[in-house]
């Protein structure tokens, strides 16, 4: 997490683009504070007209009533401008940062995802986004305002009597310091409540979106009991922020006291020797209690101003996480490719300290089905991950008809592969949505056409609205299979020259995955096809299977060719078919 100076330096340059607004809200507040701290001296004034019975000038107290009524005017206008200009610097801001976080995390390597947790990511965001914006809208509202009135005040008070005014000066330091000493120490436990809100908020949307799982292994109580302990520190967090915090005003508003207590003392002394009008000393006190409030104010700004920057730390993290290689200079975009794909001693790890593909070379020639088996965690979902480019390679190349993916642009690479995963994704939306999610300009038909090819037409007929019924992120309530009938037409509205099926109907019954076949039968002609398959019943018709294992391929051929090998694909392939 960047220093507290740093973060701070940071939020002033997002506000620098609005610099305009910054400037007329200060203007607005110095406008407020001179009239508002005029205000007493014509009450002193009004006083002093009023030297005892019968001895009233009402014309002149009447007048400086007029005065009083225009003041109130302005000060209400002014205030109203600069909460205007504040809303705006606040917002803007909110949404800049917001926009630069999100924007990150669109282009941050996959590897940076897969190891957060995502609830976490959520909740910098959003929660701590909004905190940020409640610390800075207090901020600003009240700093500005703040900070002049304590400049402007010192300079009433001084016109008045400048002996008094020093004393009020000398004991200023005091209050600062007991300000100064809780800020401190409330910035730490601010971060370390917005760090255990993350941790809350992702173990929240862990287990709602997995109380199926939840559920079937009875873990409701041993969520509860997890729920409890972070809730329980959330609790320690806040309570240790919020005391601490609470501490600022009440030892502000003590050591204040003591400053109202000395002016009144020592203003009655200057009083009675006749060096101050009992006027003057009236609009001193109301000038010494302006002048203390202020500190008070500015003292729980300053609280909150830690809790804001705190959060605006957490989310600077991930904002500043080095993001995915950039596409080089010379890059290149496709412009058609026949589907030639080959693999030169290409080595990958997820962790340098174990290897899990090394040396693996693979030449696909235009439109092969390439199947790839092999037991759990051999590397075939990774070799998927590298011709996507969602990982680079540690060493050698992958290479497209001939150009390297690593000297073509990302979108152009992944606009030549269409991907059907086991993991099925469905946004918020209507099904029409979901289906022209990759081709935004799709006609009724064409997607009417893609979701029959996927023989997804008829259960979505059967849907309260069809086409325009709107799912949520996980699909609602249909099944496993529609939500994967789904992503497969989301693909065949659009056919690329090269395709993946990971697992692809790993979610599909018997009977449909039978009609899922002979749509990517039609679908896979012509096109280069890599098959990610457990079940090895659906890769018969593969021109060439490879075998993995621990990250090399270790057989290939095709199916027949490999069975009567009697190697490791035919034990993996007859143990399918094994009675325990």
């Amino acid at each position: 997490m960047p220093s507290k100076h740093k973060t701070v330096s940071r939020v002033m340059g997002l506000i620098k683009p609005y610099m305009h607004y910054f400037i007329l809200s200060l203007l607005c507040a110095a406008v407020n504070v001179a009239l508002t701290l005029y205000a007493p001296i014509l009450i002193g004034n009004a006083i002093d007209c009023m030297i005892g019975k019968g001895q009233v000038d009402m014309a002149l107290v009447v007048e400086i009533i007029l005065k009083l009524g225009i003041i109130v005017l302005f000060t209400s206008l002014s205030q109203w401008v600069m909460s205007q200009c504040i809303n705006k610097i606040t917002y803007h801001t909110v949404k800049d940062i917001r926009m630069q976080a999100f924007n990150k995390i669109e282009n941050l390597p996959l590897k940076y995802i897969d190891s957060k947790r995502h609830g976490d990511i959520m909740s910098r965001i959003i929660t701590d986004v909004d905190q940020f914006s409640d610390g800075l809208l207090m901020g600003f509202s009240q700093l500005f305002t703040g900070i002049i009135t304590i400049v402007g005040t010192i300079g009433f008070m001084i016109s008045i009597n400048g002996k008094i005014a020093a004393a009020v000066i000398l004991l200023t330091p005091v209050s600062l310091f007991v300000a100064a000493f809780i800020a401190k120490h409330t910035y730490e436990f601010f971060r370390a409540q917005s760090v255990t809100r993350g941790e809350m908020t992702s173990f929240v949307e862990e287990m709602v979106g997995n109380q199926k799982v939840v559920q079937a292994f009875s873990m409701e109580e041993r969520a509860k009991e997890q729920f409890a302990v972070i809730n329980e520190n959330l609790r320690v967090c806040s309570i240790k922020a919020t005391f601490f915090s609470s501490l600022t005003n009440p030892c502000t508003r003590f050591v204040n006291g003591l400053v109202y207590t000395s002016v009144g003392i020592i203003g009655a002394f200057f009083a009675l020797r006749g060096a101050i009008s009992v006027g003057q000393l009236t609009s001193f006190l109301s000038y010494a209690n302006q002048y203390t409030k202020p500190f008070n104010e500015i003292s729980g700004v300053v609280t909150e101003l830690q809790n804001a920057i705190a959060c605006a730390g957490r989310v600077f993290d991930i904002i500043d996480e080095e993001p995915q290689k950039a596409d080089v200079s010379d890059a290149i975009s496709f412009k058609s490719v026949s589907g030639e794909v080959s693999l030169q001693n290409v080595s990958f790890s997820y962790l340098k300290e174990r290897p899990l593909i090394t040396d693996l070379n693979l030449d696909v020639k235009k439109g092969q089905r390439i199947a790839i088996v092999g037991p759990t965690g051999c590397g075939k979902t990774t070799l998927i991950n590298l011709l996507m480019r969602f990982y680079d390679v540690d060493g050698g190349d992958i290479q497209i008809d001939g150009s390297s993916i690593y000297h073509v642009k990302r979108d152009s690479l992944r606009e030549q592969i269409g991907m059907v995963l086991q993991e099925t994704w469905l946004k918020t939306g209507t099904i029409h949505d979901n289906i022209a999610y990759g081709k935004a300009n799709a006609t009724e038909e064409e997607i009417i056409s893609a979701a029959k090819a996927a023989h997804a037409h008829s259960f979505i007929k059967r849907l309260p609205a069809g086409y325009d019924t709107v799912i949520t992120e996980d699909g609602g309530n249909l099944s496993a299979g529609q939500k994967q009938l789904l992503c497969i037409a989301r693909v065949m509205l659009d056919l690329p020259p090269i395709l993946i099926l990971d697992e692809a109907t790993s979610s599909i019954d018997t009977r449909t995955e039978l009609m899922v076949q002979k749509a990517f039968e039609k679908m896979m002609e012509g096109r280069t096809s890599f098959i990610v398959a457990h079940r090895l019943s659906t890769i018969k018709e593969a021109d060439l299977i490879l075998v993995m294992k621990d990250g090399h391929i270790i057989e290939q051929g095709r199916h027949e060719e490999l069975l009567e090998k009697g190697g490791f694909y035919a034990n993996l392939y007859n143990s399918q078919f094994a009675v325990s």
